[in-house]
Order: structure tokens, then C-alpha cells, then sequence
């Protein structure tokens, strides 16, 4: 049993974090404007695919990386849900609805997870500047309440891989606009903007989900790329990491134990 004195102690460093991850975002987020200003791609909420060349890519491949993740759902219940890696995301969602299959996380290779997918790792290794890649599905019914995201310094991609029909009631909204996944297409946001989910199908929706370099100007890109390397030493990415090793070994068990 702890001490009152240790207790303190434990309450204090919980506040003392609690603050300086504040303190962190509201630095952060004091950036949105210079990086907005110094983007070669323009300050809005919703990016036309065809702006970034490498999305063809991707699409043109998009029924192989959904034959991999295929393989991976065959043991959906061992995979990890978002929170469960990224503690944060608690904020918007603690339930199971939403799972995650990831490939990279702020430029952290995951070995074991990569060497399940190889086809999807060698395309999106492929693709300029991507910091973080992992599968995203959400369960039918799932909605992720408004909310937005820390940095600008990052666009971000969907292709979709699995969409339930009627696709239009498997939707995002971004800002003021709203668009919904088609199965091989890309979306392209900034997901500073506020924005909601909804999967308001009977069916699974399964995307492939990227974080990729916002284009900018210098001296923005320098300060973008600095920042993107020291975010990868930070106890919130380093925590991610060690959450993501234990989910890996949970999966080696599903698969070993599973029939023939």
C-alpha cells in the first residue's frame, strides 16, 4: 500500500504532465498559422487527391493492400483498438468499435507488423514524406465525436478499403464539408480543421490511413522536419511504441493458436 506522502507524490507528476502537455499543444498549435502561410498547397480543409501524385499510386494497388488486410481481420479481436495505443485518443473514443492495424507511427517502423504486410509497406515506403501508416476500422455504428488534431506540420490521407453501403452513411465531416469513403479512392485532409465520423452502416468500414509532410516553403519545411524527428523521442510516441510491441505479441499468440 502507497503512502500518503508517495500518493502526493504520484498526483503531482500527473498534474505536472497534464500541464506540460498542455503547455505543449497550445505551442503547437501557435504554428498553425505560420505553417498555413508557408504551405505550397494551400490552407483548407479538404486537398483534391490528384494535387499529390503518389495517391495514384496507391489507388491502382488499393484491392492488394485489402487483400492483406483480409488476412489480418481473420483476427480482428487481437488487434489493438486506437486508444489502446495512442492513450490520447481516450478523449474521443474507449470503446472497441474502433481498432487499428499499425505499419509506422512518427517515422517508428513496426517490424512485426510490416513483415505481415509486405506489399502495403513497400508502396506506402514509397510515398513523400509519410510519417505514420496504419489500418483504421471502425465497427458498424461507430461515430468519433468532433475533435481535431494537434499538428499542422502533417496532411492526411484515407484510401478506401472496405466501404459498407450505402456508402454516403459512411461519411467524415471536415470544417463545413462533408464526403464520404468509396472503395479505391483517396481523401486528402487537414485535420486541424475540426471533424466527425460516422459509420452509420450495418457493415465494417476499413481504410488505409497516412500522415504525410505537409508541402511548404522554407524556412517552414526545415522547422517541420525538425519538429516531426523530435516528436519521435517524446513519452506520448515512445509510450505508442511500447503499447504497439506488446499488441504484436498478442497477434503472434491469435495466430499460432488458430485452426490449420
Amino acid at each position: 500500500m502507497s503512502s500518503p506522502t508517495s500518493s502526493n507524490r504520484q498526483t503531482f507528476r500527473e498534474r505536472d504532465d497534464s500541464f506540460l502537455k498542455q503547455l505543449g499543444h497550445k505551442a503547437i498549435h501557435a504554428l498553425d498559422s505560420f505553417y498555413g502561410g508557408f504551405s505550397t498547397v494551400g490552407d483548407k480543409p479538404v486537398h483534391a487527391p490528384s494535387t499529390f501524385p503518389w495517391t495514384r499510386r496507391l489507388e491502382d494497388n488499393w484491392t492488394v493492400m485489402r487483400d492483406e488486410l483480409d488476412e489480418i481481420l481473420q483476427h480482428r479481436e487481437a488487434l489493438p483498438s486506437f486508444h489502446d495505443i495512442a492513450e490520447d485518443a481516450s478523449t474521443i473514443s474507449q470503446d472497441d468499435d474502433w481498432k487499428t492495424f499499425f505499419l509506422y507511427g512518427y517515422g517508428e517502423k513496426a517490424e512485426e507488423n510490416c513483415a505481415r504486410c509486405p506489399r502495403t509497406t513497400e508502396l506506402i515506403e514509397q510515398v513523400p514524406g509519410m510519417t505514420t501508416a496504419f489500418f483504421s476500422i471502425l465497427s458498424p455504428g461507430k461515430h468519433i465525436p468532433p475533435h481535431r488534431g494537434p499538428y499542422k506540420g502533417v496532411l492526411r490521407y484515407h484510401l478506401g478499403l472496405k466501404v459498407p453501403d450505402p456508402a454516403e452513411q459512411c461519411r467524415i465531416r471536415v470544417d463545413d464539408e462533408i464526403v464520404h469513403w468509396e472503395e479505391g479512392d483517396s481523401l486528402v485532409f487537414d485535420d486541424t480543421y475540426n471533424h466527425e465520423v460516422w459509420n452509420d452502416t450495418d457493415g465494417e468500414r476499413a481504410i488505409l490511413f497516412l500522415d504525410v509532410k505537409r508541402p511548404m516553403r522554407q524556412p517552414a519545411a526545415a522547422l517541420n522536419d525538425l519538429l516531426l524527428g523530435l516528436l519521435r523521442y517524446t513519452p506520448v510516441v515512445q509510450d505508442a511504441r511500447e503499447n504497439q510491441k506488446q499488441w504484436s505479441k498478442k497477434l503472434d499468440q491469435a495466430e499460432a493458436n488458430a485452426p490449420a
